[in-house]
């Protein structure tokens, strides 16, 4: 079982993964701000996905600024990303059933506590 940096560490890479498929031009600063983290967390994960060969990084040469990058997944990338939903799914389906039954718990637990409320307000009435 992995621990819940671990699983915040895979959320927010599978979130950097989808955004940079749906906008390979994002900036970091972009991806940082949807994403909710810092601007060096988003390099530090967009670094780590490059390094890893999961994302390539490429640079339009037709454009007046060079420093513009678009950030491209490999197809290791996709692989890696279709893997990182299917976890994701699965701990947030997980996540929903334990919350269902808590909420079960404590519905029947008020359930208990508003049956004997009324039973003691019968009790003082008679």
């Amino acid at each position: 079982m992995a621990s819940r940096r671990e699983e915040q560490q895979e959320s927010a890479r599978l979130h950097v993964m989808r955004l940079l498929s749906d906008n390979p031009k994002i900036s970091t600063r972009g991806l940082a701000d949807v994403v909710g983290i810092s601007n060096g967390s988003a390099y530090y994960v967009l670094k780590s996905l490059i390094s890893t060969g999961l994302v390539k990084l490429e640079r339009f040469s037709n454009n007046k600024q060079k420093r513009q990058y678009a950030y491209l997944l490999t197809s290791r990338g996709i692989r890696e990303k279709s893997i990182l939903t299917n976890r994701f799914i699965k701990r947030k389906r997980q996540e929903f059933e334990d919350l269902k039954a808590e909420i079960q718990a404590l519905e029947e637990g008020a359930d208990l506590v508003l049956k004997a409320t009324q039973a003691s307000e019968e009790n003082k009435s008679l």
